[in-house]
């Protein structure tokens, strides 16, 4: 089965919710495993928090880009920003010892773990999570 959804979302909060139902829409017609499904929704919400508070700074006036496409056994998932974009290997390992009562920092880890393959790509348009499972 090959699905395609393209939302633009609001850079507030309630871009989550938006995404979130995006993605109950799609595990309708996938029929995604339930533990399958909440990794998913897990993965994006963070893709999509990271949007907001570091791609866009937080500014209403930008906006995110949610795409879901499903083909096969695949579903791949990009939240794409307007910020300038971000070295993801630079970041720190959220596992050290100085970094585990850090307030925020497991964004991305989060997005790696849960997620069958995690790319992120740095653009003109702004910087992009994308994010690949298998159904």
């Amino acid at each position: 089965m090959k699905l395609n959804a393209r939302k633009i979302l609001p850079s507030d909060k309630n871009a989550i919710k938006a995404a979130e139902s995006v993605l109950f829409e799609m595990r309708d017609r996938l029929s995604i495993p339930e533990e399958k499904f909440y990794n998913i929704v897990i993965a994006v919400s963070e893709a999509v928090n990271n949007a907001i508070t570091h791609g866009n700074k937080g500014d209403a006036s930008k906006k995110i880009e949610l795409e879901v496409e499903a083909e096969g056994s695949e579903l791949k998932i990009a939240v794409t920003d307007e910020g300038k974009g971000f070295d993801p290997d630079a970041l720190e390992d959220p596992r050290l010892p100085e970094n585990l009562l850090k307030a925020n920092g497991r964004g991305v880890f989060l997005m790696k773990e849960l997620s069958d393959k995690a790319e992120f790509k740095n653009s003109e348009k702004g910087c992009s999570a994308i994010l690949r499972f298998k159904l």
